[in-house]
C-alpha cells in the first residue's frame, strides 16, 4: 500500500530536511488559530487533516461521499486515505516546513503516517483544553460546517478521548510532546507556542552551524588557527 501511494502521489529527494510538527488538540481547541498564527511568524506550511478530507467530500464522487458520510457521523476516515492527501499537499507546497493539524488521530493513522511518509516529527504540540471550554467554542463559532452540532461534537470528544490520548501518550512516551494550556486566551496560548518554535528554530540554526563548520576544513583550519593566535596576543 506504501508503495502504491508513493508511486501515484510522489516523494521527497531523499537527503532533503524536512521539519514536520503535529498539532493535536480536541475539537474547538484551537488548533487552527495557533497554526494561522505559526504560520505567519514561523514561515511554515499548514495542512490541516480536517480542512483536506472536507475539501475531498466537496466532490461527487464514490470517495467524496464516503469521506462525506463518515465525517457527518462523527466517525474517523481510513489511514491511507488521509496520509494520501496529506502527501500530495505536502509536495505540491513547495515548502519544506508542516504543520500537520488534526493528526495524527490514532495508532492506525500514525502507523499509517510512518508506513507512507516516513518523516519522524520533530515535536507534537499538544492543545490540551477541557471538554466544556471546547464545547462552549464549537456551538459559538457558527462556521456552517456539518459537525458544528452538539451531538456531533459530544461524539467526537468521544473518539478524541478513546483514539486520540493514547497518541497524546505515545509522543508523550519519547519525549516529543509539547503541551499548552488551551483554555487561555488565543494570545496568551500563542506566547506558549512563540517559545516552542523559537526553541526550535534556534536548535535548528545551532545545528545549521555545525554542520556547515564540519563540511569546511579550511574554515576549521582558520578558526583554529586565529584562536591559537589571539591566546597569544592574551598572554603577551
Amino acid at each position: 500500500m506504501a508503495d502504491a501511494i508513493k508511486n501515484e502521489v510522489g516523494s521527497f529527494p531523499p537527503g532533503k530536511k524536512i521539519t514536520v510538527v503535529f498539532v493535536i488538540g480536541g475539537p474547538g481547541s484551537g488548533k487552527g488559530t495557533q497554526c494561522s498564527k505559526i504560520v505567519k511568524h514561523f514561515g511554515f506550511t499548514h495542512l490541516s487533516a480536517g480542512d483536506l478530507l472536507r475539501e475531498e467530500a466537496k466532490y461527487d464522487t464514490e470517495q467524496g461521499m464516503m469521506i462525506k458520510n463518515t465525517m457527518h457521523e462523527g466517525k474517523l476516515v481510513p489511514s491511507e486515505l488521509i496520509v494520501k492527501l496529506l502527501l500530495k499537499a505536502m509536495l505540491q507546497s513547495g515548502n519544506d516546513k508542516f504543520l500537520v493539524d488534526g493528526f495524527p488521530r490514532n495508532e492506525e493513522n500514525r502507523q499509517a503516517y510512518d508506513s507512507i511518509i516516513s518523516i519522524e516529527p520533530e515535536f507534537v504540540l499538544f492543545i490540551d483544553c477541557p471538554k466544556e471550554e471546547m464545547e462552549r467554542r464549537i456551538l459559538n463559532r457558527n462556521q456552517g460546517r456539518d459537525d458544528d452540532n452538539i451531538d456531533t461534537a459530544r461524539r467526537r470528544f468521544e473518539v478524541f478521548r478513546e483514539s486520540t490520548m493514547p497518541v497524546v501518550q505515545y509522543y508523550e512516551k519519547r519525549g516529543k510532546l509539547r503541551r499548552v494550556d488551551g483554555a487561555k486566551s488565543v494570545d496568551e496560548v500563542f506566547e506558549d507556542v512563540k517559545a516552542i518554535f523559537v526553541q526550535l528554530n534556534t536548535q535548528a540554526n545551532q545545528g545549521g552551524n555545525v554542520s556547515s563548520a564540519q563540511s569546511n576544513p579550511f574554515k576549521r583550519f582558520l578558526d583554529l588557527f586565529c584562536g591559537c593566535f589571539g591566546t597569544q596576543e592574551a598572554t603577551n
